[in-house]
């Protein structure tokens, strides 16, 4: 070891000697458990007071590489090691702590990490069983198509046009006159909502919503700094209050008008009417989110876009719900500034949805199986539903209340005594049965939980529901628990 020091003004005869003596460490000259020499030894070969080589010993233990024991001296650290993988690292925590993106919820956190572990019943899933996915027709499909070498390349940005028009044939079978420029193709829904947060928004913008609402288990506009509130469509005071909260400020109102996630309620004709006109007065924009539209079990009332004259309703579609999670291809529809500005901050973000998954999913729309499989998929969700509803009638009539589901994945189970606590959730996830309890989209909603019938088996459904029975009633009989 070269003992001498520098008179290098920059670097104090301290820093020198624990930059020495975490040399040694470092290059395995001194393991651990290695005896250092005495101090009075050590300043002697440094060439220092003793008082400058007890204060880098000090330093050295609080770092974490000495360690002391009484009447022997100093000796390296049996965790040095580690002591020097965390001093060599980014202090990430710190990191992670002042990020912009809002960490998910805890309980989001824990669904999402135990629902690839196929040992879990998953009660509250929002997507379809692998057994209603059409796989095999997928499969099929993919011989049946052909492709064009120069469509697997980027697409433009607004995404394939192919894809586009397809998009614009099926839109106007429910009252949505658009042209292709009007559209821009996204990996799913919640990507439209994140490019809409940063590509339109100012910070503090005021963003509306139902109180039970899917934005609370997501924060694409929290992370962007937005004011999040709530309103209802069915008050009578709704148009005051959108005044007063929004005023200021840029204002934007989220809705989710046909099948809510996780409500499963559907507007009526009045409160969408009630909510378009109030918004069109205040020069509020809506985003229509309506992609369980074509899972309904009975047609529904037309789109809040389909009435909309004036380009002020965003309107966003998806397959991820009624084809296929996997292929990532959703879509907006909206005035062309306003797609050309979306399309140029997704451009930035992921330079274009999957080129394949587009010509899947333009082959699907195109040739008619996206329309057959739609109704092959409600009329499966429509059974499960009966079956959902029969189990939970046996099981939790006399505790518990819902209604019948208009379509969907979902039905609003509400508690009659405020049980669904976090305690509750853990109970559940130590039995491998998962639940989305209603707090995670209604914050401090201790009454309900989103119960799913589209992908636990009528088996699974059935052994989950009686281990839910089982912690309702531990809860109902202990409620100081």
């Amino acid at each position: 070891m070269d003992w001498k020091l520098s008179s290098h003004p920059h670097h104090t005869l301290q820093a020198q000697i624990v930059a020495l003596i975490t040399e040694r460490i470092e290059q395995g000259d001194w393991v651990a458990g290695t005896r250092l020499p005495a101090q009075r030894e050590l300043a002697m070969r440094f060439g220092v007071n003793r008082s400058t080589v007890q204060a880098a010993l000090d330093e050295l233990k609080a770092d974490g590489l000495l360690e002391t024991r009484r009447g022997s001296g100093a000796y390296v650290s049996g965790s040095a090691w580690n002591a020097l993988l965390a001093r060599s690292q980014p202090n990430w925590q710190r990191h992670i702590r002042t990020s912009v993106h809002r960490p998910n919820l805890h309980t989001i956190r824990l669904i999402n990490e135990s629902e690839p572990d196929p040992s879990f019943i998953r009660l509250g899933t929002g997507e379809l069983s692998p057994e209603l996915l059409p796989a095999k027709q997928l499969e099929q499909s993919l011989h049946d198509l052909k492709l064009d070498p120069r469509a697997l390349g980027y697409s433009e940005p607004l995404g394939s046009l192919r894809l586009r028009l397809a998009i614009c044939n099926k839109l106007a079978a429910i009252g949505i006159h658009a042209q292709p420029d009007h559209v821009c193709i996204v990996s799913g829904a919640l990507q439209a909502l994140q490019l809409i947060s940063v590509g339109l928004l100012e910070e503090r913008s005021a963003v509306f919503h139902e109180s039970a609402s899917y934005l609370n288990s997501v924060h694409p506009f929290q992370s962007a700094g937005m004011r999040m509130l709530t309103f209802q469509p069915d008050s009578s005071d709704a148009r005051e209050r959108l005044a007063r909260a929004g005023s200021g400020r840029q204002s934007l109102l989220y809705a989710v008008p046909t099948l809510n996630n996780p409500t499963g309620r559907s507007w009526t004709g009045k409160e969408r009417g009630a909510v378009y006109d109030a918004c069109s007065d205040l020069r509020i924009p809506i985003v229509e989110d309506d992609v369980y539209r074509d899972l309904l079990f009975a047609p529904g009332l037309p789109p809040i876009k389909a009435s909309d004259s004036s380009g002020q309703v965003l309107y966003l579609g998806s397959l991820s719900k009624s084809l296929s999670p996997g292929l990532r291809i959703g879509w907006i529809v909206a005035p062309s500034p306003v797609i050309a500005r979306l399309a140029d901050v997704k451009m930035q973000t992921d330079y274009g949805s999957s080129a394949f998954s587009q010509e899947i999913a333009a082959h699907w729309l195109e040739s008619g199986l996206y329309a057959h499989n739609a109704w092959q998929l409600r009329s499966e969700l429509q059974a499960r539903a009966v079956f959902a509803e029969q189990a939970l009638h046996d099981r939790f009539g006399e505790f518990a209340d819902w209604e019948k589901p208009e379509g969907g994945f979902y039905i609003w189970l509400r508690f009659r005594h405020p049980i669904a606590d976090k305690s509750f959730f853990r109970r559940l996830l130590d039995r491998k049965v998962l639940i989305n309890p209603g707090y995670i989209y209604a914050p401090g909603d201790l009454h309900h939980i989103r119960f799913s019938y589209a992908y636990a088996s009528q088996a699974e459904m059935i052994t989950g529901l009686d281990i839910l029975r089982d912690e309702v009633m531990r809860s109902l009989s202990n409620p100081n628990r």
